[in-house]
């Protein structure tokens, strides 16, 4: 049977900008629940569903289980794929026949181990575990007067690029920090990705200034989608996010922004757009790989 490549050049994407608190079941639980109602309003079966392709992607913010401290990482940290998290949203992903990116959570190597990770994981409609992204720039910041944090007093950095595929769309993942390296998205880009998923929580200080920016950015510079999903604002928590997830064209135009409360933002994706883009502005074409070159690394 020939494949249909315009319907499965489209996507719908729905990213959970969330509350998080102080209980892990209650986080896993309600990022559950938001899920279940993004289906119901947003997904295939639902009076709003106009996308071409009957695949739906969920992406859940930065961690989305726990709050976002160092003091609390190893408290929350659990392995990967069998902890509580991962089997509830595997159940979830299953359940609801939905592509999900969830965000991430504190990972602890292995029982017992006191090596921890920022990870993100891709769960497949059937539930299975299909990839998961350890963040490889760690969030180590000092600016006088306005805050100061340090994953790497309790996190350690991952070393792999994590890509997946849902029909035409090519997904390379992020978290947070990573999104302010042009070398990974450009690695990703070199790999054929054409969507950048950036799970972040960014803060009130470098937030305003520089989340958005930093997707528009990443979005112009590989001339793909970019998604930067962050946690709801706080103004109560230890940590007080900046919010606005957004999804981001191929030109950097910002198509939705989630603002700073909790809310679901809802974008069927069109990556003929991509290709639209990188033939009528050819930068790909007209780099100067004979005096810089970023190449894939294999690890």
């Amino acid at each position: 049977m020939q494949r249909n490549t315009q319907i499965l050049r489209y996507l719908r994407v729905a990213l959970l900008q969330l509350k998080v608190g102080k209980n892990k079941e209650e986080n896993v639980s309600r990022a559950i629940e938001k899920l279940r109602s993004a289906v119901a309003e947003h997904g295939p079966n639902s009076s709003t569903w106009t996308s071409k392709n009957k695949n739906f992607l969920c992406i859940l913010p930065e961690c989305f289980n726990s709050p976002y401290g160092v003091k609390y990482f190893n408290e929350y940290a659990e392995t990967i794929p069998d902890g509580y998290t991962s089997r509830e949203i595997s159940k979830a992903a299953k359940e609801l026949g939905i592509y999900l990116i969830a965000g991430s959570i504190p990972e602890r190597e292995a029982e017992g181990s006191s090596t921890l990770y920022n990870t993100s994981t891709i769960w497949s409609p059937d539930g299975e575990m299909i990839g998961k992204y350890r963040k490889m720039h760690l969030f180590d910041i000092d600016i006088p007067g306005q805050i100061r944090f340090q994953e790497s007093e309790t996190l350690s950095p991952g070393n792999s690029l994590t890509t997946f595929a849902i029909d035409e769309a090519k997904i390379g993942l992020g978290i947070c920090y990573d999104i302010r390296f042009e070398e990974l998205a450009r690695l990703y880009r070199n790999d054929g990705c054409n969507f950048l998923v950036y799970p972040g929580a960014f803060n009130m200080t470098t937030g305003p200034l520089h989340w958005t920016l930093l997707g528009r950015a990443r979005a112009s510079d590989t001339q793909s989608f970019v998604a930067t999903v962050s946690p709801a604002r706080d103004e109560a928590s230890d940590y007080v996010a900046y919010g606005h997830s957004s999804l981001i064209d191929p030109w950097a135009h910002v198509l939705v922004d989630a603002e700073a409360p909790e809310a679901t933002v809802v974008k069927d994706l069109d990556f003929s757009e991509c290709e639209k883009v990188r033939a009528q502005i050819p930068i790909s074409r007209q780099r100067r790989e004979d005096i810089y070159r970023t190449t894939k690394v294999t690890f």
